[in-house]
């Protein structure tokens, strides 16, 4: 069984797949379709001239293995004063997967040492503020009712706090209340690398074609279901068409502006709301050898999802890093390296009603983007000593990060919605499918992929065929985690041996 059977056109197909964009997502899905199926051709093709180049760079993003351990937006506080941890439990449970993806492919032999990519680190949550402390302490009685957060500590104690996190508390005001949860089984992952990795891996199989420096211009639907998708060489300016079955849009930012091309009708209404980030990065080595930790606080009120604040320990590069931020910004472009008119080529008559309906209800959002974009250097330091009360401006720099295009979708009663997810878009008969949005993004790659394979592919995933490969790969899949203590410890403490997490 393969993914070639429904076509039916009088010309040759030059490829089954088409994976366009060399980020994680492209990676992740082109591994599964090929464990899945050896026997698929696949051609990948890339705007830029290295791999994992955007939002999958190691600087681009936090490196947050996002399980929700720490990230607080994922457990909002109810009208009631109740916390709500449905989607800390979602995500949690879709990196739990991811885990073992990649444990899978250490043990086959398909990625490096897993010490290249990923390493323990505790994920932290850190406020302050009587109200605050609260919250912080009903939200690790909810979350700690499921197993997916087993081990999670609470404390209101400055000393053991400050044993946990010394740069957080030293110089803080004693009289101060603070409130921290500590998860020791916290990751870091270098999304960069894994997927240079990935698609290392990839290009050695047969029947895969992968081409930096290709530009795609355009696409259309042909007879029978095949699509036609324009290219242009970048280095000679030459275009060519290629024929295939099934294209998969994972172009980050640039993913909007395609699938607006494919003019499928599952894609009106959808727009993109551009969201940049500027870390601070730290400079002196003693002030980052004195922290070991993810930690992350509330986000200011009207601020996305991705301008959460936290102090965050990184390995990039054989290296010990610390950063703090993301500071949000506004640019026009929609990839770090896009064009100002991005965001102006995105609009078109079906998304107009979405996109002015979406903004009229984010005032507070762009009120606090034009405040972010006007911060002088003294007030980033100042919110960087909200976390670590004795930070030197001489031992910080100020570094871009990535674009994120926010998610702009229809909405019957509402006109138009401003969505802080990703959002997966596919055509009716599963040939075209493109991942739009951001945060928890790189995190949940498998599972979002997962889902897409079973949404396009529908016959072929409930084979029995391709059944075995997803339980040899991920050896949960279909059986929810949060429902069962043993099964999530026995699945977790497998991927820590395999992944070495457990040495860390």
């Amino acid at each position: 069984m393969n993914l070639t059977s429904p076509i039916t056109t009088s010309k040759p197909l030059d490829t089954d797949v088409v994976l366009i964009g060399a980020g994680i997502m492209s990676a992740t899905l082109g591994v599964l379709l090929k464990e899945l199926d050896p026997k698929l051709t696949i051609a990948i093709y890339e705007r830029l001239d290295a791999v994992a180049a955007e939002s999958s760079d190691a600087w681009n993003n936090a490196g947050t293995g996002h399980s929700a351990f720490c990230e607080l937006n994922y457990t909002p506080q109810l009208p009631d004063g109740s916390v709500e941890i449905s989607k800390a439990d979602k995500i949690a449970e879709q990196f739990e997967l991811s885990k073992q993806f990649w444990a899978s492919l250490v043990q086959e032999g398909s990625l490096p040492e897993p010490e290249n990519f990923i390493r323990t680190i505790p994920h932290m949550s850190f406020v302050w503020g009587e109200a605050n402390v609260e919250y912080l302490r009903k939200r690790h009685v909810a979350l700690t009712a499921s197993p997916l957060f087993k081990g999670m500590e609470f404390s209101t104690d400055p000393a053991l706090i400050e044993e946990w996190i010394p740069l957080v508390m030293d110089g803080r005001d004693p009289n101060q209340p603070v409130a921290a949860t500590r998860m020791d089984i916290g990751t870091d992952v270098n999304f960069g690398a894994l997927t240079r990795s990935l698609f290392d891996h990839l290009r050695k199989q047969p029947g895969v074609t992968f081409e930096l420096g290709q530009e795609i211009k355009d696409l259309s639907r042909k007879e029978g279901g095949s699509w036609q998708v324009k290219i242009k060489d970048l280095a000679s300016g030459n275009s060519r068409k290629v024929r295939t079955r099934f294209v998969f849009i994972g172009a980050g930012g640039g993913t909007l502006h395609l699938l607006e091309k494919s003019d499928i009708p599952e894609a009106n209404g959808f727009g993109g709301f551009p969201v940049s980030g500027q870390w601070l990065k730290c400079l002196n080595p003693e002030v980052i050898a004195h922290h070991e930790a993810k930690v992350y606080g509330k986000a200011a009120v009207g601020s996305p999802p991705m301008s959460v604040p936290h102090l965050d320990t990184r390995q990039i590069n054989g290296r010990k890093e610390l950063l703090f931020g993301p500071y949000a910004g506004f640019s026009t472009k929609f990839l770090k390296q896009g064009s100002y008119s991005d965001l102006f080529r995105s609009i078109e008559l079906g998304n107009i009603r979405p996109l002015l309906y979406a903004g009229a209800r984010n005032i507070p959002l762009t009120k606090y983007l034009i405040g972010q974009v006007l911060q002088t250097p003294e007030q980033r330091i100042a919110a960087l000593r909200e976390y670590y009360p004795g930070a030197k401006p001489q031992d910080w720099q100020l570094e871009v990060a990535g674009q994120r295009v926010q998610v702009i979708k229809k909405d019957k009663k509402k006109g138009g919605v401003l969505e802080f997810g990703t959002e997966v878009v596919t055509s009716a008969d599963g040939s075209i499918a493109a991942l739009l949005g951001a945060s928890p993004g790189a995190s949940t790659a498998v599972s979002i992929m997962l889902d897409l394979v079973q949404r396009c592919f529908p016959e072929q995933a409930a084979s029995e065929a391709w059944q075995t490969v997803f339980h040899r790969l991920v050896p949960s899949f279909g059986q929810p985690l949060a429902e069962s203590r043993s099964l999530c410890a026995s699945i977790r403490a497998h991927s820590a041996k395999v992944l070495k997490l457990d040495e860390a």
